[in-house]
């Protein structure tokens, strides 16, 4: 019986174990995984001002018709957006060069295993 609550005892430890470790890897990897474009703090203020701009313009105004937002929504992406920032969204015609996260996931774990 002492042999059986001895390796009981280390198989909960074990267990503890693997999940603690589980636990901290679910939560660095992702972190890692994705080398994306890093923007600078001060290049979404002047979009910022422009978009409190027009809120501003549309909280006086009377709500628009129906034929107004319409046409507004033609213009570009939607009726908010517009066609702001159109050349920067990630879309099919404008990604083909880019590496997918399942790619660059490989690659780091080719890496740190060696195995290239």
């Amino acid at each position: 019986m002492k042999i059986f609550s001895s390796v009981l005892s280390q198989v909960k430890f074990l267990i503890i174990a693997f999940t603690c470790a589980l636990l901290l890897l679910s939560s660095t990897i992702p972190a890692f995984a994705i080398e994306s474009y890093q923007s600078e703090s001060t290049e979404g203020t002047t979009q910022l001002l422009e978009t409190q701009r027009q809120t501003d313009e549309m909280a006086k105004s009377p709500p628009a018709t129906l034929k107004e937002v319409q046409k507004k929504s033609n213009e570009g992406l939607n009726e908010v957006q517009g066609a702001a920032d159109i050349d920067k969204m990630k879309r099919p015609a404008n990604s083909q060069g880019a590496t997918s996260v399942e790619d660059e996931v490989k690659s780091f774990l080719e890496k740190v295993t060696g195995n290239k």
